[in-house]
């Protein structure tokens, strides 16, 4: 009979004592104006997906930007299947917010601006992109270096004026934001592990980034 009751009381302890909640991280806000001696923001690095010149990042001076300096990419070379990267090192993570603005300035074959995640290296990573000269919004899988759409909307993504882009990864489900509002969702499996973050455009597009914010989440 004693021995029932302690268990009893046992159980009654465990069903009562609340489990423990994951911490959220707070949001980073990744600084992009101070510049390097490799003329990048400190804790990023510079890679490519596809073929074509090398990526060509670096800090610059832009009055309308929220600090005066934003991050661009500034190559021209005209590949097509060419994806320039600045990969954020400080934080790899699988459930992530992140957001940005950007301004597509340039580009005749493209004018894009994309945030990857999960990345694994320069050909492994999800990426959501939009594009000033199609007006869409698009979110891929690169697998091998392949891209391959998984979702998308048509929107209109003005040049020379700033947007904000978002991209919310948890689990299978992916949530974009264009402008501060949910523009559509997704679900994808292919990468389920922690990677890095990453700012990303395509072939000659001239763009600039700022504010860039991180938020791991649970």
């Amino acid at each position: 009979m004693h021995r029932h009751i302690t268990r009893t009381c046992a159980l009654a302890f465990l069903l009562a004592t609340p489990l423990p909640v994951l911490a959220q991280a707070a949001p980073v806000n990744v600084p992009l104006t101070t510049m390097s001696k490799a003329g990048l923001p400190d804790g990023f690095s510079v890679a490519r997906t596809g073929k074509g010149a090398a990526a060509e990042w670096k800090v610059i001076d832009d009055n309308t930007a929220s600090g005066g300096r934003v991050l661009a990419q500034t190559s021209t070379d005209r590949t097509d299947y060419r994806f320039p990267l600045a990969i954020y090192q400080s934080v790899s993570a699988e459930n992530v917010l992140v957001t940005v603005r950007f301004k597509a300035v340039a580009g005749e074959v493209d004018r894009a601006a994309g945030i990857a995640v999960r990345l694994a290296d320069a050909d492994n990573y999800y990426v959501v992109r939009a594009n000033a000269l199609e007006d869409n919004i698009n979110f891929y899988r690169v697998v091998q270096g392949s891209r391959r759409e998984i979702k998308g909307s048509a929107v209109k993504v003005t040049s020379g004026e700033w947007h904000t882009l978002g991209l919310r990864a948890l689990g299978d489900r992916f949530t974009i934001s264009f402008d501060s509002k949910d523009l559509f969702t997704a679900s994808d499996q292919t990468f389920k592990g922690a990677g890095k973050v990453a700012l990303w455009t395509k072939a000659d597009s001239i763009t600039r980034f700022d504010a860039l914010t991180i938020e791991t989440l649970p």
